[in-house]
């Protein structure tokens, strides 16, 4: 298992999952529990990491419904005995999750509903970790990214030099500038920032560097 980044009292570990290379995360405070974001493949596998970790999970919450980022959440909701957190305005996109793995040919469980609906400045408490969302639509229609004291959860909106497609059902390219911008270039220049696919990366750097937000 591979060694945690560490923000503060926060751990987290990032784990490329699936033929689209989607990056779950497993993130937790110093009590050992927290949450699991975006389970996108490879359920055994994040269940490995979670039991080796030693974290009790407390929920599974998702960015959004994109079926990259929830191929895992019925067998980990059942494995984990947790509860599923989304934004209402993805529903569609995440009821769609299996038609849309078709088209791309590639194996999907299709899963139940979610638990619980997401909020803008909503927060997910789990021990000493707390998590707030915050509404980034663009990319997919309820988007948000969750964010901790020196981190923020990005999911598809922002990543290192690049930022989430706005071609797809529900993509709105202004929109997902905007709340770039509102939600995620106004924290600290040294915030991490960990995206749904490809490597992290920090506030500042994107704000010097990523040509679309020049």
């Amino acid at each position: 298992m591979s060694a945690p980044f560490t923000h503060g009292a926060a751990r987290l570990w990032s784990v490329p999952t699936g033929p689209i290379q989607e990056n779950a995360i497993l993130i937790a405070g110093t009590q050992n529990e927290g949450f699991l974001i975006d389970p996108g493949d490879d359920a055994e596998r994040l269940l490995t990491l979670v039991r080796g970790s030693g974290v009790t999970v407390r929920g599974i919450l998702l960015t959004h419904a994109h079926f990259d980022h929830i191929g895992a959440v019925q067998p980990l909701r059942e494995a984990l005995q947790v509860p599923v957190w989304l934004h209402p305005s993805d529903l569609p996109l995440y009821r769609a999750g299996a038609q849309s793995a078709a088209r791309w040919n590639l194996p999907f469980i299709q899963p139940a509903d979610p638990d619980h609906e997401i909020s803008e400045g909503q927060t997910f408490t789990a021990g000493d970790l707390t998590l707030t969302a915050r509404f980034l639509p663009g990319h997919a229609p309820g988007h948000v990214v969750f964010s901790a004291p020196g981190l923020v959860v990005a999911g598809d909106t922002l990543f290192r030099g690049g930022i989430g497609r706005t071609d797809l059902p529900g993509g709105n390219h202004p929109q997902l500038l905007a709340g770039i911008r509102g939600q995620l270039l106004t924290l600290p220049g040294d915030t991490a920032v960990y995206p749904g696919h490809g490597p992290r990366t920090t506030v500042a750097t994107e704000i010097q560097t990523n040509p679309f937000l020049q």
